[in-house]
């Protein structure tokens, strides 16, 4: 196929449009996420430019995700909306041009895009997903005292919901801390003022309490209360067990593993992590997230296909229906997704087949309106 003038005018104008939605769709995903993330980990502590940049880089990966079929949906109904409104679709169908062959630049393009979207869910995404879970326990592991915010519950910490009215540095005031069993409160103490002392290369930290006062709750067999027994301590010490904010941090879940892990897991229904097998619920997740990886990162060609005949068709009934229905498509086909994702664990439900039913259906669509395009 020789690449001709309007292959590439074309081409241009619909991956300058997709590059601009992208970067102010990104940019408002990022700041939303950015500010929210940082938030639920540490509040409004004080933290490194470093740390801040590094977050800000791989929170990006989740944004392109979702940000790349997107703009180019929108990029495609502006661009064919404007084209079938100036009349320039139809010039170019009088010289004997086919809707396939006009499009063919911006397949091509979607074949493209397509492949960064693979790259992105397949290698980058898991990869970036796994560090940011991990830079919570390392920023409250180099500065434990981070953790406790003023005016706000700490629950980070598996067994633990500790509140703080105030903060000097290591020093906290007005602290109420609840040590649960289950979802059950076996003790809970009110102290005055509580100083956190760190040992270097030991996770777990003493809490050297003064005015404390403690109240020991227990429980009927039917987990009602049975009594709550008062003890004024004074000054006393409990031991804050970092070391278990580590082991639910280091926990990985089916999204934070390669995609390769994943492969294996899907035929030896080996866990990675803990070696032993795995129960149909776990082996669901992984097979889900695999299906997840690859069945999002064909979106853009699937959203070519549907977003050109659509662009067409609004502007020719001079009526906002055809970029209302797009964004339906694209509503419906996260639908989809976000369906199979909350059904991971219930293979019964045939979840990771659920993840192509979008792809399926919207190609189809597609393929239907398109055939229709070209015959007109």
């Amino acid at each position: 196929m020789v690449l001709r003038i309007f292959d590439r005018y074309l081409g241009r104008q619909v991956l300058s449009a997709t590059l601009m939605g992208v970067l102010l769709l990104s940019g408002v995903m990022v700041l939303g996420n950015v500010y929210k993330k940082l938030d639920e980990l540490l509040g409004d502590t004080q933290l490194p430019l470093g740390f801040i940049l590094e977050f800000v880089a791989l929170i990006i990966p989740f944004s392109l995700i979702f940000t790349i079929p997107w703009a180019f949906l929108t990029a495609i109904l502006l661009v064919f909306g404007r084209l079938s409104a100036d009349n320039e679709l139809v010039s170019l169908r009088m010289t004997g041009w086919s809707m396939s062959r006009i499009c063919a630049s911006v397949f091509v393009l979607a074949l493209g895009l397509s492949s960064v979207c693979y790259w992105v869910n397949v290698s980058v995404s898991p990869m970036a997903k796994d560090r940011i879970k991990r830079m919570f326990f390392q920023v409250a592991l180099d500065n434990p005292a981070s953790l406790f915010q003023e005016g706000r519950v700490l629950d980070k910490v598996p067994g633990f919901r500790i509140h703080t009215g105030k903060r000097d540095g290591n020093t906290l005031r007005d602290l109420e801390i609840i040590e649960l069993e289950g979802r059950l409160p076996r003790r809970v103490i009110h102290a005055d003022e509580a100083t956190l002392e760190t040992q270097p290369g030991v996770l777990d930290f003493l809490m050297h309490l003064k005015g404390a006062q403690i109240e020991n709750i227990t429980y009927k067999a039917d987990k009602t209360v049975d009594k709550i027994e008062f003890v004024n301590a004074g000054q006393t010490a409990i031991l804050f067990p970092l070391s278990r904010l580590q082991q639910d941090t280091v926990r990985v879940n089916a999204s934070m593993k390669s995609t390769s892990t994943l492969w294996g897991e899907s035929r030896s229904w080996i866990d990675s992590v803990s070696g032993r097998r795995q129960d149909a619920e776990e082996h669901s997740r992984s097979l889900t997230e695999l299906s997840k990886r690859y069945s999002f990162s064909l979106a853009c060609f699937t959203f070519a296909l549907v977003g050109i005949p659509l662009g067409v068709t609004a502007q020719r009934r001079e009526t906002s229906t055809g970029f209302a229905l797009s964004l339906i498509t694209a509503t419906v086909y996260l639908v989809f997704i976000i369906l199979a994702d909350t059904l991971n664990d219930q293979p019964s439900a045939y979840p990771h087949l659920i993840m192509w039913l979008p792809n399926v259906l919207f190609l189809g669509l597609g393929g239907w309106l398109f055939s229709r395009l070209s015959r007109r």
